[in-house]
């Protein structure tokens, strides 16, 4: 059932942010009469002092001045409806995450898909009703590509537990997640930290960053030049040596020039939204801890990163003044494009190098912002506890992630050093395959740092491999058999990692015959084993449950039962220890008619 604490909150800040959304709405109204009001009045002013001459021109100021105050004032109330609008969308979210129908309702992590990693498409990590999907509050490719790379590897305990500690300082701070998630709307589409990454650290593009002055200094004499031919006969001759001069400076660096001046179009918008998130961050106290050390690495020089990119949008703006048709002429004259271009590559080549840093920090905040989300919305969920010495995991009340309350049937599991494999066995539909994604989950939660659903879970790091979702490919012309030999010869390589493996193998061997699968199984099984490995091994074949009696106290039978109740087969997914000694199949044949 769900925390009735997280819902109160959210519901009461839904009908809030809801409220604000119709005050808006109710301004705006009164702001549009309002400008209709004073064009209007403009009109009659503009009558009356020209067609009765009852009043002064100058009364036209009056409605003018009005105008162009309500302008400001309704782009204002236009811009707090859409972040309250905004705000409404976060809450929505975050109800229907609680109440388990947040499937459909945010970002699916689809291009983080890769069917060659040890587990990702196996644990539904990614993609419509993912893990991804319920965890992500990012709003920028950032956040999500950070998000996803914890989920993807395991991070050392160290590392997990500083991500533990910052999950407990964040995730009460509601204020923070709803703001990123406000500013993130309008960032979603437009950060792209590769290329960002790229501009601010690529090789200079203009040298000599002196001529930045010169070019200044003959822009000024310019212009004195030309308010002296105009209006203090000096004669054409100090302005014509002089653009002769700027000719030249120009075209030595037109290329150089062109080429800043190009790549800093989409930085320039990126920057500026990056600046948006950093600013808000920059209003939070971190005081030690991993949350500590990502602000202070923000700032370069002691001065906060928005501000530094604030003046880079300041040098863009003042650049962009050329495209303005009146002052083009001027900013031909003091070589305007030249020397904003060098101010724009001096401050790249000074604070460029800073762009990937401030990038990932304000990415790692966002993927901690999203696992504090779900820490909060679900306080049932306990924190894992990582054990360093040896190999453990012991699983109390495990439950799966991504099924909700009312449907999850939590289960027990334990393995360590003297209890390695569990063999699962049991009938098809039984539970087999979700059991082994319950633990897969729960270990990648565990080991990006966010809480698991469970009861408790003790956890040594390890490389987890699985094959739940192996098929056959006609494009690549490879059946389920190979394809699924492929990936166990893929999870045996991980043994030659640091990390122990935990394997998860599903029905293993099923597209071969029965004698091969057996003696195939046998000797896989064993071989990771032999290498440290543990984990869980499903199948409906009787004959391979004997596999657990053969390797001793290294292995144990558990099974799943199953009933026939009116024709139907009913499951209670409660895992029970030793080998299953019934099957259905031919009594549910029978009951649908077919001649068995």
């Amino acid at each position: 059932m769900a925390d009735s604490r997280p819902r109160s909150e959210y519901e009461l800040r839904l009908a809030v942010r809801r409220q604000a959304v119709q005050d808006r709405d109710r301004q705006d109204r009164i702001i549009a009469l309002a400008r209709l009001a004073a064009a209007v009045a403009a009109i009659v002013l503009a009558l009356s002092a020209w067609r009765w001459s009852v009043v002064s021109w100058w009364w036209l100021a009056l409605p003018a001045v009005l105008f162009l105050a309500l302008w400001i004032v309704h782009g204002r109330i236009l811009d707090g409806r859409r972040r309250a609008e905004r705000a409404v969308e976060f809450y929505v979210r975050g109800l229907a995450r609680i109440d388990d129908r947040w499937i459909g309702t945010g970002p699916r992590g689809d291009r983080f898909q890769d069917d060659d990693h040890p587990y990702a498409a196996d644990l539904d990590l990614f993609g419509e009703g993912s893990l991804f999907q319920l965890l992500s509050l990012a709003r920028t490719r950032s956040g999500e590509e950070t998000l996803a790379a914890w989920l993807c590897a395991p991070a050392a305990p160290g590392v997990v537990r500083g991500r533990q500690e910052a999950l407990q300082a964040l995730k009460e701070n509601l204020d923070l997640r709803e703001d990123l998630s406000i500013l993130g709307e309008e960032v979603d589409p437009a950060i792209h930290p590769s290329s960002m990454k790229h501009w601010g650290t690529a090789p200079p593009i203009l040298g000599r960053l002196w001529l930045r002055y010169v070019a200044m200094v003959s822009g000024l004499l310019s212009l004195l030049a030309l308010i002296g031919w105009m209006f203090f006969s000096t004669g054409p001759w100090p302005s014509l040596i002089l653009w002769t001069w700027q000719s030249i400076l120009a075209l030595s660096v037109r290329r150089g020039v062109r080429q800043v001046v190009g790549s800093l179009e989409d930085p320039e918008r990126d920057l500026e939204l990056l600046s948006r998130i950093l600013t808000r961050l920059e209003r939070e106290q971190f005081n030690g801890g991993r949350l500590g050390e990502l602000s202070s690495s923000l700032a370069t020089g002691g001065v906060p990163p928005s501000r530094r990119i604030r003046r880079l949008a300041r040098l863009a703006d003042l650049l962009n003044a050329m495209h303005n048709q009146l002052f083009a002429p001027f900013g031909l004259l003091l070589m305007w494009s030249t020397q904003f271009a060098f101010a724009i590559e001096e401050w790249r080549q000074q604070f460029g190098g800073s762009i990937p840093g401030w990038l990932d920090a304000a990415g790692e905040f966002e993927a901690l912002s999203s696992l504090a989300g779900y820490a909060y919305e679900h306080p049932a969920d306990p924190f894992p506890e990582l054990m360093e010495d040896g190999f453990l995991l012991a699983g109390v009340g495990l439950g799966h992630p991504l099924l909700s309350a009312a449907r999850c049937v939590r289960n027990d599991v334990r393995l360590d050093r003297s209890c390695r494999l569990l063999v699962v066995s049991g009938s098809n539909m039984s539970g087999k395959s979700t059991l082994l994604r319950t633990v897969g989950v729960n270990v990648v939660l565990a080991l990006a740092g966010a809480p698991v659903r469970a009861g408790s879970l003790k956890l040594s790091p390890v490389a987890v491999g699985a094959t739940l979702r192996i098929q056959d490919s006609l494009q690549e012309g490879s059946s389920r058999f190979y394809a699924e030999i492929t990936r166990l010869r893929q999870i045996m390589e991980r043994t030659e990692g640091k990390m122990p493996v935990l394997f998860l193998i599903d029905e293993i061997l099923a597209g071969t015959n029965s004698h091969d699968r057996a003696i195939g199984a046998a000797g896989l099984i064993r071989g990771l084993l032999d290498r440290s490995a543990a984990g869980l091994v499903t199948t409906h074949d009787l004959a391979l449950a004997k596999l657990a009696d053969d390797l001793g106290g290294l292995a144990a039978n558990v099974h799943f039962e199953d009933h026939l109740q009116d024709g139907r087969m009913e499951f209670d997914y409660r895992l029970r220890p030793g080998v299953v000694r019934k099957s259905n199949a031919l009594e549910l044949m029978r009951s649908i008619g077919l001649d068995v």
